[in-house]
């Protein structure tokens, strides 16, 4: 009987099962994850499960028990140490070995710790997994703490958002001149910076973090000589992939594990999905990674049916969402387009209600609506026309966005 292995805890290996199990297969199929919980998603670590508004129903995809009802083995809290894909099998920390007809590789991305002096002082931490949440929330929720987070990349400006929503002290430091200048750009990241300022944070850019002080733990972080106090600092510099085991077996990787348009890696019936993957995007022509859940997502069903066999292609056009106060936000577009794009916006900017678009040589490359409802599936329909579009059509409210489509 075929057996379909899954190395990887989070989204993408969680989805990637349960759609082997929707598609019919009816042989083997086992998850290996690395922490000691069910397969989980990560958006409401920093915002709902954080704050407390959420409970673990919204992180963890299934329970232990529904895994055993649809045949599947959960092997949790083991993590996979070797890839032997001439022999089709995976050791795991435990001293097993298993074997497979295929495999996906789904595991993730690990965050960056700064090299800083005091990074290792108690109290100092990143947030990518759910201990790490129950962590924070454990020293947050209570309020009346100070924290200082180091970085304003989007795990640093939602926690920032939940911790003062919590009552808690914020100081947020980014080296750049904007937050999130990098994903949006400087217009659209002020946004950001004055959205965070109007709810007390003290959020400092073009500043760089000389080290971090304490005894026992964590007391405050130096910047330009200046002390500021913290209970706890949160280092949000991004993340790297997690190609560990894959370059250990001999994959191909570049900023993440290579894969072709259905998510095969360089190695036969080795797959990889998620935050892991760099894959080939049929649209862009070229290979792109996304850190995002909507890409966990959809990735794994199609990582699943490649595994299967099936045809299948991996042409989503990347989604995220945040939420920051009262701020929401749906975000769709290609990342590398962006960057030289011209933006056009619809509505009103100082309100913070407004769709803003990213345009190359008029086409529509990204599209971000801000406490505007029910128009990301527009955006996305402009984005795969490929049609050049006048930006004062795009930018008029008055024109239904529907009307733009041909």
């Amino acid at each position: 009987m075929a057996h379909m292995l899954i190395i990887g805890g989070g989204l993408a290996g969680g989805t990637a099962a349960q759609t082997l199990r929707e598609e019919g297969f009816d042989g083997d199929v086992t998850i290996v994850a690395a922490e000691n919980h069910p397969p989980y998603q990560r958006p409401p670590l920093s915002k709902g499960y954080l704050g407390g508004k959420e409970g673990s129903d919204a992180v963890i995809l299934h329970s232990a028990p529904w895994y055993a009802e649809h045949g599947i083995q959960l092997i949790a809290g083991v993590a996979a140490t070797g890839l032997d894909v001439a022999a089709h099998a995976v050791d795991l920390a435990d001293g097993s070995r298993l074997e497979y007809d295929a495999v996906l590789l789904a595991t993730g991305a690990q965050p960056r710790m700064v090299p800083l002096p005091g990074h290792n002082l108690p109290g100092v931490m990143t947030l990518r997994r759910l201990d790490d949440s129950d962590r924070l929330a454990s020293e947050l929720r209570g309020g009346g703490r100070r924290l200082v987070v180091i970085g304003a990349g989007w795990i640093g400006m939602e926690v920032a958002a939940t911790a003062r929503e919590l009552g808690n002290e914020v100081a947020i430091l980014e080296r750049d001149a904007v937050p999130l200048a990098a994903a949006l750009g400087s217009r659209m990241g002020e946004v950001f910076a004055r959205l965070h300022r109007e709810h007390g944070v003290d959020l400092r850019t073009s500043v760089g973090v000389e080290r971090i002080i304490g005894g026992r733990q964590a007391e405050g972080v130096v910047v330009g000589g200046e002390v500021i106090p913290a209970d706890m600092v949160l280092v949000g510099v991004g993340a790297a992939p997690d190609t560990a085991l894959a370059e250990a077996a001999g994959l191909e990787t570049l900023n993440g594990v290579l894969t072709d348009a259905s998510l095969r890696t360089s190695a036969p019936d080795v797959f990889a999905a998620g935050d892991v993957a760099n894959a080939f995007h049929p649209v862009l022509q070229r290979h792109l990674r996304s850190e995002h859940w909507a890409n966990a997502l959809n990735a794994g069903k199609v990582a699943a049916r490649s595994m299967l066999g099936q045809p299948a292609s991996f042409d989503d056009i990347p989604y995220f969402y945040t939420d920051q106060y009262d701020l929401g936000m749906e975000l769709s577009g290609y990342a590398p387009l962006m960057t030289d794009a011209e933006v056009v916006v619809r509505g009103d900017l100082q309100r913070r209600e407004f769709v803003a678009f990213w345009m190359d040589q008029g086409r529509v490359v990204a599209g971000m609506n801000v406490n505007v409802w029910d128009v990301n599936d527009t955006v996305q329909q402009l984005i795969r026309s490929g049609e050049r579009i006048d930006p004062a059509r795009l930018s008029d409210p008055g024109l239904p966005l529907e009307d733009l489509l041909s």
